[in-house]
């Protein structure tokens, strides 16, 4: 029997809002779901990647808390899991991994052709590893 999602959500860690939501708007474009709160943020900090994909930041703590005592955070630097986004050009992602890198995020491999495709690693504030390919 297969399950059918009506929706994924990811969560991930984050030091700060703000920051965090000025570099996912700034340099993804993804648009913020819900109204903002006092600091001008929405709560909880949420992204709509596409029709069926929702990214959510999430501060640290908080994100402590729904994991429990069963399970710590990854130490900050460490990369358990890494998001994909694919683009239709080169020129896409060479673009994407500029904006990341100009916007607090780091550039961890530049964009060229790898054997699995164009492809660029890069990092958000927070170090959140992301690799922006063409998409056939």
């Amino acid at each position: 029997m297969s399950v059918r999602a009506r929706g994924v959500h990811i969560s991930l860690p984050i030091a700060d809002r703000v920051s965090s939501m000025r570099f996912y708007l700034d340099t993804f474009g993804f648009e913020t779901v819900g109204e903002p709160a006092e600091d001008g943020v929405p709560e909880p900090l949420m992204f709509r990647v596409d029709q069926h994909t929702v990214l959510a930041l999430i501060p640290s703590g908080g994100l402590g808390f729904v994991l429990g005592d069963s399970r710590a955070l990854a130490p900050t630097g460490t990369s358990e899991c890494v998001l994909g986004m694919g683009v239709a050009t080169e020129q896409e992602v060479a673009d994407l991994a500029e904006r990341i890198g100009n916007a607090g995020g780091r550039v961890l491999a530049e964009a060229e052709d790898r054997p699995w495709g164009y492809t660029a690693l890069c990092a958000d504030p927070d170090g959140h590893v992301w690799q922006i390919s063409v998409e056939t």
